[in-house]
């Protein structure tokens, strides 16, 4: 029962384990994300980090993705922890149009 009474340092599901600098930095990327892509407060953004699978890669990487009112989902990858994300880091506002995910096309690295 570990899990569910709170010993870990968390909640049930995990989700303070990381703390404040962590959630911190989510609401930061969240917030640029936005502002780079013109979302509305109404159009989801979801930031989750992740251990890399890759071969050669860093070992924590940073996934984003959006959906916009239409319905389309976007996405892009950050080779970094969260925290270290910076504003330069988001694509440019152009790359919109290819960020979003096309059904069928998979790849390993993404």
């Amino acid at each position: 029962m570990r899990l569910w009474d709170g010993s870990r340092g968390s909640d049930a599901f995990g989700t303070g384990r990381k703390g404040a600098p962590h959630l911190e930095a989510v609401e930061r990327l969240k917030e640029w994300t936005r502002e780079r892509f013109a979302l509305r407060d109404d159009e989801t953004v979801v930031v989750t980090e992740q251990a890399a699978t890759a071969p050669g890669c860093p070992p924590l990487e940073t996934l984003v993705a959006f959906w916009t009112a239409d319905g389309t989902r976007h996405h892009f990858k950050v080779f970094k922890a969260v925290e270290a994300v910076a504003p330069a880091d988001v694509p440019p506002a152009w790359l919109r149009d290819s960020l979003a995910y096309s059904g069928g096309i998979e790849c390993a690295c993404c």
